[in-house]
């Protein structure tokens, strides 16, 4: 019997999220560890992760979700995160995706960091002006 798995690659700022998405019992490993122990606790960013299967109104415990992400830090991971795994339903089922496109989740958040100016001290900050 094959497993059946659906892919989704999310992308924000330098993170890189690889997520497959199974039928199971609710299992979800970021690289290779749980979540709570991933995120150590954060519940706002956990909560942020369950936004594609809320706007789905499904369950998150039907699925096992397994994720490789690099680069960044968590905030950002999240979004990738998030982002793959909008991607993976709407791949597993193409009736999913016009819901997810209304919630603003299927989209990449194109915002990156700027880089460092030569003569400034950061991308915009000039050094600091002295009249006397």
């Amino acid at each position: 019997m094959p497993d059946n798995h659906f892919f989704g690659l999310g992308r924000r700022k330098s993170s890189t999220a690889r997520v497959r998405l199974n039928s199971g019992k609710g299992q979800f490993t970021v690289n290779d560890k749980p979540l709570s122990d991933y995120l150590s606790g954060s519940q706002r960013l956990i909560t942020e992760l369950e936004r594609p299967f809320s706007a789905l109104d499904l369950s998150s415990t039907k699925y096992d979700i397994s994720v490789k992400v690099n680069g960044g830090g968590h905030a950002s991971q999240v979004d990738a995160i998030s982002l793959g795994i909008a991607k993976a339903l709407s791949d597993m089922n193409a009736d999913f995706k016009p819901t997810l496109r209304r919630a603003e989740l299927l989209g990449r958040d194109p915002r990156e960091r700027e880089r460092k100016k030569a003569g400034f001290r950061s991308a915009r900050k000039k050094r600091q002006f002295t009249k006397r």
